[in-house]
This record gives structure tokens, sequence and C-alpha cells, in this order.
């Protein structure tokens, strides 16, 4: 199920025949959506780095196939591969980051704590690092603090001081091993209340097997170039790190610009690359988060490349 589907397509397709990117195309969701409520002269390109997504996306849209370019890149790589195969500029670009329901609910990608699998969690099959490389590998100390800043868990340095030991005893390949270590380093008290007590830990080894936050802001800035004048970037994120570097790179993008986010153009003049349509992002209501819990931290900000000129196409 998309996340903020119908908030995606009011701030996002800005014209209806125009040509847009998901990503991270996943299951093909918003994608969908996209083209339903496109023109029939739009085009969609739909990015992602796990193959078994993208076969997936090509089978949800196999009946809008002659409208949609599939290709099999991380989305750091967008500026290049969208250059190289001649499709900018484009009138709009879709980031829905972190890890996809499907990804979650197959066991042996390695990412849920709820099913014991190998403990993998690469987006990329053909990625060098594993979960259980990091957890084998790193000193103690690193581990720490990849569980206490990706994962903002309080207990991370019993976690990582846990995990050390138990790898000297014996290696720590599989999700249900990892899940038992991290379950005796969190104090029975601290287990009560709250999310599963290997969350954070497995959404911190995520983001490092991946390095999601590493590549997010090159990305970012990547595809404003790739926009057209008047086009427009749409990021969800589901993390606070995410997040900041969303705000942070819009913020450097748009600085100068000081337009209401209600104006169809800019109009201040100022030299800015963006203007920021959402001064404050846009979070699913009550009732989307009933029929779908995992839209529960989402966040959506949405920029629009600025006019340089009266000549400039919108």
């Amino acid at each position: 199920m998309p996340v903020l589907a119908r908030e995606v397509i009011e701030k996002l397709l800005w014209r209806r025949d125009g040509v847009y990117v998901d990503a991270t195309v996943g299951g093909g969701g918003h994608a969908r959506l996209l083209l339903e409520h496109a023109g029939r002269q739009a085009r969609l390109i739909a990015l992602d780095q796990d193959p078994n997504a993208l076969e997936a996306a090509k089978e949800a849209l196999k009946d809008k196939a002659s409208q949609v370019v599939f290709i099999h890149s991380n989305f750091v790589h967008l500026e290049r591969v969208l250059t190289e195969r001649k499709l900018v500029p484009v009138d709009g670009i879709l980031f829905d980051l972190g890890v996809s329901s499907p990804q979650l609910d197959v066991p042996q990608r390695g990412f849920s704590y709820r099913h014991d699998a190998p403990l993998d969690m690469r987006m990329d099959p053909a990625a060098a690092v594993t979960a259980a490389d990091l957890i084998a590998s790193l000193p103690e100390r690193e581990l720490a603090r990849i569980i206490s800043e990706y994962g903002e868990e309080r207990w991370a340095r019993r976690i990582a001081k846990f995990i050390v030991e138990e790898r000297r005893r014996s290696p720590i390949t599989s999700t249900g091993h990892l899940v038992d270590v991290i379950k005796a380093a969190v104090p029975a008290g601290a287990r009560k209340d709250g999310p599963h007590p290997a969350r954070r830990t497995f959404q911190a080894l995520r983001i490092a097997v991946n390095r999601e936050l590493e590549v997010l802001e090159k990305a970012l800035a990547d595809a404003v170039k790739v926009l057209r004048p008047g086009g427009r970037i749409a990021v969800i994120s589901f993390h606070s790190l995410e997040d900041r570097i969303v705000k942070r790179t819009f913020g450097r993008l748009a600085a100068g610009c000081d337009c209401p986010p209600d104006l169809p153009v800019c109009m201040c003049g100022k030299q800015a690359e963006l203007r920021i349509l959402t001064r404050r992002p846009i979070v699913p209501t009550e009732l989307e988060i009933a029929s779908n819990p995992r839209a529960r931290s989402a966040k959506l900000r949405v920029a629009q490349k600025v006019l340089l000129g009266k000549g400039d196409e919108y």
C-alpha cells in the first residue's frame, strides 16, 4: 500500500503528460497511481537497486508497459543513467526511502527481526557487504556508533558489547541469533513497552549495509539537476536522520528564496535552485496509520525547481 498516496499525487503531478521518475519503485504502488492520474502521453522512469523489486514492479505495471522505462540502478546514479539514456529533463521525481513491504515480507532477505533467516539486509543482492559481515568485522565502538546514530537506540553500547562477546563464541550469521543477543543485552524492564527490542538495531544495520544516508544528499542534489524548470521533487522519509538530510539539502538549494509556497512560480528573482513547497513535512492522517501502520513515521517534503527567466518552459 503506497504511503501518502493522495498527497504525493497532489504535490508531484503538476504536468499531466510529463515525464516522471520513481527513483525507488519497489512494488510499483506510487508508480501506478502516478500513471493512473497522468495523461496517456505521460512517461514513467522506474528505478530500483533491488532486481526483485524491479521485477515485481514490471508485473504490477504490465498493463502500462508502453509508458514505463525500467532501470536497475541505485538512485545515487540517477543523473548519469538518465543522461546516458537521453531521458532528461524530467517533470517530477519521487524518492520513497527506506525498506519496502515486499523486502520486509520475504524472510530470506534478512531485513526482518520477526523471521529467522540469513543476516543479509542488502537491497542490491550484488552488493559486497552484508549485515553479517558488519557484525563480524566492525570494532565494538563502531558498532555502538552505528546502532546509536542510525537506530537512535539508547542501549547501543550494551548491544555492541554483547555482540562482540557473542561473536567470540560463535559467528552471528542469522537474524534469529542476532535478535537473541539483542534481547539479552536490553534490560527486561526496557523490553516491556514500546517497539520490538531489535527494531532499532536492525534499522541501523540496514542503513549501514546499504549506505542509505551516505548517498542521499548527493542523490537529491543530482536529481534537481535533471528536473526541468518548474519540475518538482518529492521525498518520503521514515527516519529522523533521513528527514534531516532532506530538509537540509532542500534548504541549501533554496537559500535566498522566500516566496510563499502557494505562488505558482518563484517571484523573488533570487538565484536559488529550489523553492520549498512544504514548509513543514506532510504526515499521514490517523486514518491512514490505522489502515497501514508502516506509514506511522512517514514524512513528505516537496520542492520545485526555480524558473530562471520568462523564457523558461513551465
